[in-house]
């Protein structure tokens, strides 16, 4: 991971810029991500962020709980990356009542971190989005599994009192019919369905 965007929240629509007066004299992640040997290309411009989201390895969110929803929603639509959060003393203390608030964040970097620090905190917010990643299509594909189970089922339900054959019978009739139209099982038992459906009116 060595090519950062960051993102600071005074340029997301519609929030208030950080009040001057309570900013601490802390390094901008910026600079202290440059002076770590990293390469960072700060934008708050989503064009300017699209036109470059192919070479970015990960995004640092210098911004309240609320700012990274909006950012990692956009962000994620165009490129799945690594999101970490820049907590600071005013981002931590501007989110204090977004807690619950369910953000895909892989890390937190902050301001006092050494550079071997910043590394490590990277290196693990690099894993944490891949363990995510991961989980996320697992996830997706056992949902697509109970899908299609679902729909065989139905059809092998409607086979069995149409048919007046086993549940053993219908599943073959189903996978008969499968390969003889070269077609995925679920797809065969989709169409019996709906064309059941249509019967019944």
């Amino acid at each position: 991971m060595r090519f950062l965007l960051v993102i600071r929240e005074a340029a997301i629509p519609g929030t208030a810029p950080a009040d001057p007066l309570k900013s601490l004299p802390l390094a901008e992640p910026e600079t202290l991500l440059k002076t770590s040997g990293y390469q960072v290309f700060a934008s708050c411009q989503e064009t300017q962020i699209r036109k470059r989201i192919k070479e970015i390895d990960a995004a640092v969110l210098d911004m309240s709980i609320e700012g990274m929803q909006r950012w990692g929603t956009v962000l994620l639509k165009w490129k799945a990356l690594p999101l970490l959060w820049w907590c600071s003393p005013e981002t931590a203390s501007s989110s204090l009542e977004a807690c619950e608030t369910e953000v895909p964040v892989d890390g937190l970097l902050s301001p006092s971190m050494t550079a071997s620090e910043l590394h490590w905190a990277l290196h693990f917010g690099a894993n944490h989005f891949f363990e995510r990643q991961t989980w996320q299509n697992e996830r997706a594909q056992l949902v697509s599994r109970l899908e299609e189970r679902k729909w065989i089922d139905m059809a092998k339900s409607i086979l069995c009192d149409v048919n007046k054959v086993s549940e053993a019978e219908a599943y073959d009739l189903l996978r008969k019919r499968a390969m003889n139209e070269r077609k995925r099982m679920v797809d065969v038992a989709t169409s019996v369905v709906k064309a059941h459906q249509q019967l019944k009116f």
